[in-house]
């Protein structure tokens, strides 16, 4: 009875667990009937919505995974059809677009389509989280049909290009061209512009300021260059020191050989400085000297000894150097202050020929315009004929209306008859001008002037002419500048009384002699000076040409009263307002610190110091365009910014009438002189 039960009871268990099974196996066979139906109907719609809209693309569903069926189903919501064609030859020509860029509506000009309301810019949020996951779809679709592609499967997707895709892949080729054409062509001015600019820069390099010394040079180009001169230069330096040893060890015979070895080098180099300028015999004449010195070598050598004569001759060819050059400062300064004999002759055969006139003739028209406040009027002092004349020539030659300018030529009674007849006989135009003596000015005297005073003081004779004279060149160097005769001249401090020279002008434009006036100036008498006297350019760099380069700050009077760091400027070219001078009794200011100085302690001689301080708070800086300086001693001035200057100024030792002046800016002057004029033909003056 149990058995029979047990086994019912197993049977009941058996059917129970196939009827479960059954069951399962339906509903699984049901579910995948249910997805089957719904994959192809959802294909199927895909299809036919695609035929409707004309997508541009026509694929074969079996080469569609279906990340991509379920993007091209959603696309159409979300996409205008225009869009759609932007990403699709943006991805083909470009690559994939990140969707911001659609986002910012940074469409170019030629992927806008009229009438197309719809942008990416105008999407809302949701609308562009749903294009980036279909541009995301698509980039997956890309990479999924490239490994087909790559596994030798076959991909049957055919891409229909629309002639706005053509159009539009065109206008994109052309923006391309167009922009890699202008990156070249500024490129290409630049170069030429840089190429120009170098060929002025070494036209204006001076060759006899650079000499033989130019890097630029073909010789330095090679290393080897020139290698036989050195040679024989260093020969000779060891013949020197083997011969002193020689003597010293009493080998007269060795002695006398080397020593006659060198002079034969010596006659063989000569003058030269490079290897074609060498004698033919030089080779021999090295091959000689070389087997002399192989011979002392093995006789002779001793390295201490070498070495020690090697320094000694060091040590005196410094010696030398530094005499040369103290020799080279004297005589460069002695040659500015000499004046040149066609210079001489030019003014003593004028001052004979003005002698000789009769007084009616001696005259200049328009006397009148002397004191006339509303002309433009310039104040030139100056014992130089032809500086003076190319000061006025310049000027007039410049000029919008020479007949409104006026001239206030003041020399010495050595020079007075010259400067009227050289402008009696070359009238400057229509211009007044008139010449005056420095002696005749009675007011001016020892009494009024401290300089004066000063300059006839046994003191100052005794700084001059007598105390340290110097009996050697190189003894005189370092004061021979504050021994200039101009510092003995009242001409130099007469540009401290320009209001009891001129006392009804308001307005006066002082000139130097050496300068050349390049551009009319009359634009100087509208500058506003602000409530200053003085209207000048300023020199000073980052540490050049400030206070303490001219006034002794260890003096307690500048110490308590200047800033040393204060801008220094120039004198040649100022504008003075008379009026303000006047006012704040600027001759006065100059008296009180000249009478101070008596005994040279507070500047050395000249004016400018004095001119820095009589000036100081009084001056208003004026552009850099109106005067250039440097003239006479800075080779390396740019050419631009001296051909843009209104005044360029020949300040320094290398005046452009002496022989030492600079020949690349000697033109600037010399082209407003007359050589063929009879005076000049006749005392030999020659550009």
């Amino acid at each position: 009875m149990a058995i029979k039960t047990g086994s019912q009871s197993g049977g009941g268990k058996s059917k129970a667990i196939r009827s479960r099974v059954f069951a399962f196996v339906v509903v699984f066979f049901v579910t995948f009937l249910a997805f089957s139906f719904l994959f192809v109907g959802r294909g199927l719609f895909t299809v036919a919505s695609s035929g409707q809209n004309e997508l541009p693309i026509v694929s074969s569903r079996q080469d569609l995974n279906w990340r991509e069926w379920l993007a091209l189903q959603h696309r159409n919501s979300l996409f205008s059809k225009d869009v759609i064609d932007v990403i699709n030859a943006s991805t083909n020509d470009l690559g994939p677009l990140s969707i911001d860029f659609f986002r910012k509506d940074k469409f170019s000009a030629s992927w806008k389509v009229a009438g197309n309301k719809r942008s990416a810019g105008n999407a809302t949020s949701a609308e562009a989280a749903a294009a980036g996951e279909a541009l995301k779809t698509k980039q997956e679709t890309s990479r999924f049909k490239e490994e087909r592609t790559s596994n030798g499967i076959e991909d049957n997707s055919v891409f229909l290009e629309t002639p706005a895709k053509l159009a539009r892949r065109q206008l994109r080729e052309n923006r391309r061209e167009k922009r890699a054409a202008d990156m070249v062509k500024p490129d290409d001015e630049v170069n030429v512009k840089l190429e120009n600019a170098a060929i002025e820069h070494s036209k204006s390099v001076d060759s006899a300021v650079l000499g033989k010394y130019s890097i630029w040079r073909k010789e330095n180009d090679n290393e080897n260059a020139d290698s036989t001169v050195r040679l024989i230069c260093d020969q000779m330096i060891m013949a020197r020191v083997y011969t002193s040893l020689a003597r010293m060890k009493n080998k007269t015979d060795l002695a006398n050989e080397l020593q006659t070895r060198l002079k034969e080098s010596q006659r063989s180099l000569g003058d030269a400085t490079a290897d074609s300028d060498l004698h033919q015999s030089a080779p021999e004449k090295i091959k000689l000297m070389g087997q002399v010195l192989s011979k002392a070598k093995e006789q002779l050598y001793d390295c201490n000894l070498v070495t020690g004569k090697l320094r000694a001759m060091l040590q005196s060819a410094d010696e030398q150097v530094r005499s040369l050059k103290k020799q080279s400062t004297f005589l460069s300064q002695l040659a500015a202050k000499t004046i040149p004999n066609g210079l001489h002759c030019l003014a003593m055969r004028l001052t004979i020929d003005y002698y000789l006139l009769p007084p009616e003739k001696r005259k200049f028209p328009r006397d009148e315009n002397l004191e006339n406040p509303d002309l433009y009027h310039y104040a030139l002092f100056s014992d130089n004929v032809l500086a003076a004349s190319v000061v006025v020539n310049s000027t007039i030659m410049n000029a919008k209306d020479s007949g409104k300018h006026v001239f206030h030529l003041v020399t010495d009674k050595l020079n007075f008859g010259a400067m009227n007849m050289w402008f009696l006989l070359n009238p400057p135009g229509k211009a007044t001008i008139h010449v005056e003596n420095v002696d005749e000015f009675k007011w001016l005297n020892s009494s009024y002037c401290p300089v004066l005073r000063q300059l006839e003081s046994a003191a100052m004779k005794e700084y001059y002419f007598k105390a340290a004279h110097p009996t050697t060149l190189s003894a005189g160097s370092s004061n021979l500048k504050y021994r200039n005769p101009k510092y003995l001249s009242m001409l130099n401090h007469l540009r401290f009384y320009l209001p009891q020279v001129y006392p009804k002008l308001d307005k006066i434009l002082f000139l130097d002699d050496d300068i050349v006036v390049q551009k009319d100036l009359t634009g100087l008498w509208s500058v506003d000076l602000h409530g200053k006297v003085n209207g000048a350019i300023e020199t000073c760099g980052e540490s050049f040409h400030r206070f303490d380069k001219y006034l002794n700050f260890s003096n307690p009077h500048i110490a308590k009263n200047f800033d040393p760091n204060a801008c220094g400027w120039a004198y040649g070219m100022n504008m003075f307002d008379l009026k303000e001078w006047k006012k704040k009794d600027i001759t006065g200011i100059y008296h009180k610190w000249q009478n101070m100085n008596e005994d040279r302690v507070l500047w050395k001689l000249g004016t400018l110091p004095p001119g820095l301080i009589t000036f100081y708070g009084l001056t208003h800086p004026l552009e850099k365009s109106w005067h250039v300086l440097g003239l006479g001693y800075n080779p390396s001035i740019d050419k631009r910014d001296i051909e843009n200057a209104a005044v360029v100024h020949y300040n320094g030792n290398m005046k452009p009438w002496l022989e030492l002046a600079m020949t690349k800016y000697k033109p600037y002057w010399t082209k407003y002189i007359k050589y063929d004029h009879p005076y000049v033909r006749s005392c030999k003056l020659n550009e």
